[in-house]
């Protein structure tokens, strides 16, 4: 069953049926005031931080899932009939009441039909502002004359801070304030405190924000949530809407609202347009210099087109057409999105994802998400690689989590040795050659960062300290530690515990290190690497592979997982991904793992991180085992890990494998079967239930996980092929064979190259020559030289 459909050329995905199995949502503005708004207006706003800057009221896990939100109400005054501009809250019948929604870039859509009266509700904040718009227009399709009453309506906190305004309600009924003044509805949470804007993080301290209506007369207002509820109402019958009145309520203590009335009378064909703004200040002074700049409608749709500018020109910069459109949807709007909404956000915002704990960006999770957005953002990957860097530890271990607004470099107290996990600094080697790359900018590596508690290097000598933590904590059998944790934090070895994983990722860090010092001229230091590699070697090739694969992990009592005799956890994805991605297997043994995984982890919906599920295995152990079989980390498909699988695949060669591994848990081949997903079909999610559970193929947790960026990266540059390189864009796709080719399009270092990749003997991979404007080129790099403000380039897979 399909809920909606891919609009390609507006960038949107279009929401035709309202009653999806889940609330579907989509991200508004930035780090400087953002939201989530879901398909039926639902969500929330906030301030610089989801946990510390809440504005907007969300129940989290509540019923019905996303409400309040951002309500629009219409009352006919002659009929006393009343409905929402979309579907939910008030829920009217589907056999009367129509609706679409549009999510795009930043903003979301909503048109609805009901009983002659057409609405279209538009909600987006603008670009660099701490404001937000709730656009409504309103259409008199009939052929009388029509009365009703608008009620805008938005459910304040009390608390900017999330938990303190849900749960600690003995303090924070008693802090809130709002009252109608001047056409504003003026809000604030200790009012009587002075401001603090140079300390954001302190609650001792009043704030303020505000709400108001252009484009029409305001005849009624509400500022007390009960009030305009009523007692034992909810938001799909308020009592004011209801009487066809707002009481004129101050609200003070409990619980506060923003509601505000608007009488409308529409002649038959006549559209009407009504603009709220709500945002951040003082009313009678940002509210009041906001309403002069942004009110009329022409500077709201001067916002929003400026808005689409902006995400449209970052999503042109790369753009395919395959024969398969669902993956086209992904590549050109809905993966590139995704990754750049999980770069700003990291884990800190959505319908599950309460900002509480995961405030700031989580150290391993954001060095991973720069990666599929550097072509689109190079600029603020440089800027957040910098942050990340000054956030390692002089030791080389990492700060587990970086809050912006009070990280400072060479002050921070250094992580305690006991919290420290194993992999974090090692995603810098995946990374940060991809912005260079990129970019070109070779003397990045040269530029000198501070640590986060004191000294500081160049970012080389940042990743060689990155590698000396590593290979200073190694256990009895010579691999690296785990650690707290490596990438899997149910895993539970002992501090001293050996983690393959990692010993893996130190080895794709030490090839990539003397890699990047022998392109410097640093002799020493790429001697100094190759030697540390060849004692890696060693240790892995004594103790890693079990016959078919490569074992999991070996704790510190010497117990080894993930062995062809293990009980449960016979088999991991993770260890035989990056065996191959590493460099390490040998052809025997990638053929081997890989055939391994194909016949115990792979399935319909996606690749299983271990098999069988963990039941009985001690919980001092593996944690998984307090998940149900086959989800998330016990046994079920975790989506971040999928496109390791992929690349695993395409390094083998098998393009036909690596792609049925890709589509597998690509959003946009579900949209058909959403009613097993549940979740949005153009966002990626964190885990799906796999076959060792009885929700086979149902998605959880969707928007912001590592997923994202690893699947953009490598949709592009590794099944796409277009990749980077120092000496220019390498074009090596890796595809299914019955694909006879594809065209695209792609920016590299502010020029426009063409590609179209043909494939006329049916294979996987495989260019020897490239036509570059006409002239041949041999191998499959287009070189600097050869890139102009338009090149056009012809490779043909397979051709000789």
């Amino acid at each position: 069953m399909t809920y909606g459909r891919f609009d390609p050329l507006a960038h949107e995905y279009v929401i035709t049926r309202p009653d999806t199995p889940r609330p579907w949502s989509n991200y508004l503005g930035s780090r400087l005031y953002g939201g989530i708004i879901t398909n039926h207006a639902g969500g929330y706003s906030f301030t610089r931080s989801p946990a510390e800057g809440r504005i907007l009221r969300h129940r989290y896990n509540s019923v019905p899932a996303e409400q309040p939100g951002r309500i629009f109400y219409l009352r006919d005054r002659d009929t006393a009939d009343y409905w929402s501009a979309a579907w939910q809250p008030v829920g009217k019948p589907l056999d009367r009441y129509r609706t679409e929604t549009r999510f795009g870039p930043g903003y979301a859509s909503i048109a609805t039909a009901y009983e002659g009266i057409d609405t279209e509700s538009l909600y987006f904040i603008p670009l660099n502002q701490e404001f937000e718009y709730w656009r409504l227009r309103v259409t008199n399709t009939g052929k009388i004359p029509r009365r009703l009453s608008v009620f805008a309506c938005a459910e304040f906190t009390n608390e900017w801070n999330l938990v303190n305004d849900l749960l600690n309600l003995q303090y924070t009924q008693y802090i809130g304030e709002a009252s109608f003044h001047d056409g504003f509805i003026r809000a604030s949470s200790c009012s009587r405190l002075p401001e603090d804007p140079g300390d954001f993080t302190n609650r001792d301290q009043s704030r303020w924000w505000w709400m108001t209506l252009a484009g029409g007369d305001i005849c009624g207002y509400d500022c007390d949530r009960e009030a305009f509820l009523g007692a034992y109402r909810g938001y799909d019958r308020p009592l004011a809407v209801k009487l066809g009145s707002c009481g004129n309520n101050a609200g003070v203590s409990d619980n506060t609202c923003g509601v505000l009335q608007c009488d409308l009378d529409l002649e038959p064909s006549e559209t009407r347009e009504l603009r709220v703004l709500l945002g951040i200040g003082r009313s009678d002074r940002a509210g009041r210099a906001t309403l002069r700049r942004h009110g009329s409608a022409a500077a709201c749709e001067r916002a929003l087109t400026a808005l689409k500018a902006r995400w449209h020109g970052l999503l042109e910069s790369f753009r395919v057409e395959t024969p398969d459109a669902a993956f086209d949807h992904m590549v050109n709007t809905w993966g590139a999105y995704n990754a750049l909404v999980t770069f700003e956000w990291s884990r800190s915002c959505s319908l599950v994802y309460t900002g509480d704990q995961r405030d700031g960006f989580g150290f391993r999770d954001t060095v991973q998400d720069m990666l599929g957005v550097a072509a689109m953002i190079p600029h603020e990957v440089r800027q957040r690689l910098i942050l990340m860097l000054s956030a390692q530890d002089a030791t080389g271990g990492a700060q587990p989590e970086v809050h912006p607004w009070s990280h400072t470099p060479g002050k921070m107290k250094p992580t305690p040795a006991g919290h420290y996990r194993s992999d974090d600094c090692l995603w810098f080697f995946n990374t940060i050659p991809v912005y260079v790359a990129e970019t070109g900018d070779t003397a990045f590596y040269d530029e000198i960062v501070p640590f986060a508690d004191k000294g500081k290097a160049t970012v080389l000598g940042h990743l060689r300290r990155a590698l000396e933590f590593n290979l200073a904590r190694t256990g009895r059998n010579g691999l690296p530690c785990g650690l707290q944790a490596d990438w899997n934090d149910c895993l539970k070895l002992g501090y001293k515990g050996e983690s393959v994983f990692v010993a893996f990722q130190v080895r794709l860090g030490l090839v990539t290190y003397a890699g990047v010092a022998a392109s410097m001229g640093r002799h020493r230091e790429r001697a100094w690497a190759l030697a540390e590699l060849k004692k890696i070697d060693h240790a892995i090739a004594r103790i890693c592979w079990d016959g078919r694969w490569f074992i999991w992990a070996i704790a510190e009592d010497g117990s080894v997982f993930g062995t062809a005799k293990s009980q449960e956890g016979r088999i991991y994805l993770n260890t035989q991904c990056w065996a191959i991605l590493s460099g390490f297997a040998d052809a025997k043994q990638t053929k081997s793992s890989l055939a391994s995984v194909r016949k115990h982890l792979a399935s319909f919906y996606g690749v299983a991180m271990c098999a069988p599920p963990f039941e009985k295995t001690s919980v001092n152990v593996m944690r998984a085992v307090l998940m149900n079989p086959g989800n998330k980390e016990n046994g079920g498909i975790f989506s971040h890990t999928q496109s390791w699988a992929v690349l695993a695949e395409i390094m083998a060669g098998n393009g036909n494998q690596a792609y049925a591994y890709y589509r597998a848990f690509m959003p946009s081949a579900q949209n058909d079967i959403v009613d097993r997903r549940e979740i949005e079909p153009f966002a990626h999610c964190q885990s799906t239930h796999s076959r060792f559970s009885p929700k086979f193929g149902a998605s959880r947790v969707p928007w912001l996980s590592g997923t994202a960026s690893w699947a953009h990266y490598t949709a592009t540059h590794h099944i796409l092929g277009l990749r980077p390189d120092a000496g220019g864009l390498r074009i090596d796709p890796c595809i299914p064979r019955e694909w006879p080719g594809f065209n695209a399009r792609r920016l590299f270092r502010g020029c426009e190259i063409h590609v179209e990749i043909r494939n006329p003997t049916k294979a996987n991979r495989g260019i020897s020559h490239l036509l570059v404007n006409g002239e041949r080129i041999e191998g499959n790099l287009l070189p600097l030289a050869s890139i102009k403000p338009d090149t056009r380039v012809i490779a043909t897979l397979g051709a000789v």
